[in-house]
């Protein structure tokens, strides 16, 4: 993977969207997300500084989706209060959401360079053609993620991991502060893994601050700040070493985990590691 070359910095946001100085990037308070008198999410309150990398761990169901759903301002909190750098999700477009990929149509005709631009249409506006500068945006990013030569090729022709690297391109030509990206490890190989683990190392030196699910633990453990433990109830947050307890592991995913000792180190196997498609959380 090639080093992060230096953007552009971000231009000045629209009013309805400015950032309160020496806030948190993120900040939510006894969050509650109700579908049909069933609680999905349930007091979830937690903090997060810039540029941190935050992996959101819990079993299928648990929440994850929906909380980045809320963050993101496509789905409404039922009580409670979320807030990007002093103020409400919504109109915000300092925040990428990337969803799975099994819930994208990579049949849909758009080549690798139109999807990276689409990442500018907040910063242009729905009726204004790219300028020249745009389009110098959307090479730079590819060349970040090392995609430049696939600039033309169509999404559908795309291993996992080089569409997961195109989202990320994305995210950086919308020149996005918060990202949230959703199960972007599943179903990559060892190589692809590792590509996206460096591109989010170089994305912390740059201050953007990523939420990222997934079932791995011990990846989750290894290459991020903090973690979320997750089941519908904030079971913990900190320190992967603080929050990666038996009795957490156990309270979390009940009987779909197994716990092996190994000298020191307690190892999570058997993690429910398939997307749900049913219901309104996909995590």
């Amino acid at each position: 993977m090639k080093p992060m070359r230096e953007l552009k910095k971000p231009t000045l946001r629209p009013p309805h969207v400015q950032h309160q100085p020496g806030t948190p990037i993120l900040q939510i308070e006894a969050l509650c997300v109700r579908y049909e008198g069933v609680l999905a999410l349930e007091e979830v309150s937690l903090q997060v500084n810039t540029s941190e990398r935050v992996a959101v761990i819990g079993p299928n169901g648990a929440g994850k989706s929906t909380l980045f759903k809320v963050i993101a301002g496509v789905l409404q909190a039922s009580s409670g209060e979320v807030k990007i750098a002093g103020y409400g999700p919504g109109g915000h477009i300092c925040i990428a959401y990337l969803p799975q990929r099994s819930q994208v149509d990579w049949n849909f005709p758009v080549n690798v360079s139109d999807v990276v631009m689409m990442g500018r249409i907040g910063r242009l506006g729905l009726f204004r053609w790219p300028r020249r500068s745009d389009w110098e945006t959307v090479r730079q990013c590819l060349e970040v993620v090392n995609m430049s030569h696939l600039a033309h090729r169509q999404i559908n022709e795309l291993s996992g991991g080089q569409q997961q690297r195109m989202f990320i391109a994305r995210a950086l030509a919308q020149e996005a502060e918060l990202m949230l990206m959703d199960e972007p490890f599943t179903g990559l190989d060892m190589h692809s893994q590792e590509d996206i683990l460096n591109i989010l190392g170089e994305l912390k030196q740059r201050g953007v601050t990523v939420l990222a699910s997934t079932h791995d633990l011990n990846l989750a453990g290894e290459h991020f700040d903090r973690v979320v433990l997750l089941n519908r109830r904030l079971l913990g947050f900190g320190l992967p070493e603080q929050v990666f307890t038996p009795e957490s592991l156990m309270l979390a995913y009940a009987g779909h985990l197994r716990l092996v000792q190994a000298g020191e180190t307690t190892l999570a196997l058997g993690d429910t590691c398939c997307d749900d498609e049913g219901g309104h959380d996909h995590a």
